[in-house]
């Protein structure tokens, strides 16, 4: 039988956000980019997904832009990584 921890439902990363955290982890405080490699906006579908999986949340509001969700990798984004 497995531990109390198997009763949450375990999701898994899709590539999108496997690349998006794993940009968290060399950022001072987990700090998430807005952008892509290609100076794209980060899809908001996924920046949403991860917010609501406990794997990302939201850090503060950028007054130039408030419809923009500045984001930092939490704990558990860390260890959903470590374990995909």
């Amino acid at each position: 039988m497995r531990g109390a921890q198997s009763i949450v439902a375990e999701h898994k990363l899709s590539d999108a956000q496997r690349s998006w955290l794993k940009k968290g982890l060399s950022q001072p405080g987990g700090k998430l980019p807005l952008f892509d490699e290609w100076g794209q906006r980060v899809h908001e579908n996924v920046v949403r997904a991860c917010i609501s999986h406990g794997w990302a949340e939201p850090w503060f509001t950028n007054p130039l832009k408030p419809d923009w969700l500045v984001c930092k990798l939490t704990e558990e984004g860390r260890q959903a990584l470590d374990r995909h």
